[in-house]
């Protein structure tokens, strides 16, 4: 692992309220507060708990034969894509990972290629989630062996695609977990299945979940988002992470998170996952009625 990079952010005075909470009932000194609190997600235990059962209770499971692997899940806020995660996270009620990784890709103008977070653990609301140290340095490690770029540390991220996983993953898990926390501003297949191998090596003695962040389509009329949304979802559910790739490439799908989406197909494969379903679609528009220009959301679970 490299030096570390710190952006500049102006969230440190909202968050700081957060973080002086969390801090007094954890033994983690260094701890990321939320920079999305109260605008992405609802900003008080509360608000935030009432607004993931609402979802989590609307979302009523289809049965899966097999043992979840990972999921795929939006980032956009809450309030636009909350509903379609919630059919992801349904999921993982009643499992208990030591370890949860989470790729997503990393939308800020920083170096490097692949990034984890140079803090402890990451605050929201709902308290803290420690990052497992040594995962981390076994990743690096694991990703430098196969040839992959080398393994870069953030501090104060500002990144919102993470971290909008965690609520629900709290929700659900409680604080029986630990965070290997993954950014990818490379979106080439060469990384993403790099990344891949490299996290199957770094998670097959644990119990682990993998979560790939990420939404869909942006910004076009809602019926060619269902066109393009498809073609991506079709790739996804015929575990396919070189389409995934090649689909956005040839310009006939997009996903933000491509590169998540793929890393985390090829490392589930890896662990022994054979299929994936697809188990919500929407677009922005299905929640703000504007169908002019809409973002796609999709949720999946990968099963071995």
């Amino acid at each position: 692992m490299s030096a570390i990079y710190t952006p500049d952010s102006a969230a440190g005075a909202a968050c700081a309220t957060i973080q002086i909470e969390v801090t007094t009932h954890h033994t983690l000194a260094d701890i990321r507060p939320s920079p999305i609190a109260g605008t992405w997600y609802p900003g008080s235990p509360e608000a935030l708990n009432r607004a993931i059962d609402g979802y989590l209770a609307q979302a009523k499971p289809e049965p899966l034969e097999g043992e979840v692997v990972g999921l795929i899940a939006p980032h956009a806020g809450h309030r636009y894509s909350g509903q379609v995660a919630a059919h992801a996270f349904q999921y993982l009620r009643g499992l208990q990972p030591e370890i949860v990784a989470v790729i997503s890709p990393l939308h800020i103008p920083v170096p490097g290629q692949v990034l984890t977070s140079g803090h402890e653990a990451y605050a929201t609301p709902l308290g803290v989630i420690p990052v497992d140290q040594a995962c981390v340095a076994y990743f690096a490690t694991a990703l430098e062996e196969l040839g992959g770029p080398r393994l870069e540390i953030i501090r104060n991220d500002t990144e919102h695609s993470l971290e909008i996983e965690l609520p629900f993953l709290q929700r659900i898990l409680g604080d029986r977990f630990r965070l290997l926390p993954i950014m990818l501003r490379d979106q080439t297949r060469a990384a993403a299945e790099l990344v891949g191998h490299a996290l199957a090596r770094s998670l097959a003695d644990h119990n682990t979940i993998l979560v790939a962040s990420s939404d869909l389509s942006h910004f076009y009329p809602q019926e060619v988002a269902h066109q393009l949304d498809q073609q991506m979802l079709a790739r996804v559910e015929a575990f396919d992470p070189e389409g995934v790739i090649e689909i956005e490439e040839q310009g006939r799908g997009f996903a933000c998170g491509r590169a998540a989406i793929a890393a985390v197909l090829w490392a589930a494969k890896d662990l022994g996952a054979r299929r994936v379903r697809v188990v919500d679609y929407a677009t922005s528009g299905d929640v703000t009625g504007d169908y002019a220009s809409v973002v796609g959301y999709a949720a999946a679970v990968i099963l071995r």
